[in-house]
């Protein structure tokens, strides 16, 4: 039977770094780079022969050798500080980044940890949606979506106009067949919940004397695979 020969804590803790998903960068009291994981390599495009003994601020050039020792003061009751920063890549690009220093004893006492966290993609997609918000709300078209039993969950504002609601909160007190009861529009809404897309052209009641043609489709509200209930629109036509 082998015999299980532990490893000494400095290759155990390399191959804790190899396996974290953010990059790690381990210095000196000071902010000199002592280590850093595979990951670090991959964000910034440095080798570790390339970096050692460089501060800190080489990968993060916001973090200049005094606001290095400021962290150190506030990290004297071992605290952990989240800064927002950018981080400077080897090609010279940069990319909106989440920092975490922490103070670490493993390798030397008072040694700092830099967890870098690349949040460009988080931002992308923040921007992303708060524009998907701003275009929703500025339609002319009655943009709405409903839960799987047809209680409207968002509207629009062109929706709360076409049909007299004072606020979203107020729409969401009610039913999409209160509002779309006409055929085949209920039928139209049980197959949006199973998955299928329809656009359909009915005329509708309106205060006036006259009524109006209106379009509208109704669409499967997807979280991946899973149908969460129904989006839909009204346009007058």
């Amino acid at each position: 039977m082998p015999l299980f020969v532990p490893k000494d804590r400095k290759s155990l803790f390399r191959q804790f770094l190899a396996g974290m998903y953010d990059a790690v960068v381990i210095t000196d009291p000071n902010g000199h780079i002592l280590e850093i994981n595979p990951r670090a390599e991959e964000h910034f495009g440095y080798r570790l022969d390339e970096v050692v003994d460089k501060p800190i601020s080489f990968y993060i050039p916001g973090l200049a050798p005094e606001i290095v020792q400021r962290i150190r003061r506030g990290l004297a009751d071992d605290r952990h500080m989240m800064i927002d920063a950018n981080g400077q890549c080897k090609d010279g690009s940069k990319f909106a980044c989440e920092v975490t220093v922490s103070i670490i004893d493993l390798m030397d006492p008072g040694d700092l940890v830099f967890t870098v966290r690349n949040v460009e993609r988080r931002r992308r997609i923040r921007e992303m949606l708060r524009a998907k918000e701003n275009a929703f709300e500025v339609s002319h078209a009655a943009l709405f979506s409903c839960a799987p039993d047809g209680r409207f969950t968002n509207v629009n504002r062109s929706f709360l106009e076409m049909f007299s609601l004072e606020n979203e909160e107020e729409a969401k007190e009610h039913f999409f067949a209160e509002y779309m009861s006409d055929d085949p529009l209920p039928e139209n809404f049980a197959k949006a919940l199973e998955g299928e897309t329809t656009t359909v052209g009915i005329v509708a009641e309106t205060n006036g004397d006259d009524d109006e043609e209106v379009e509208v489709t109704l669409a499967p509200n997807r979280d991946g695979r899973k149908v969460k209930g129904v989006v839909g629109s009204v346009i007058k036509v």
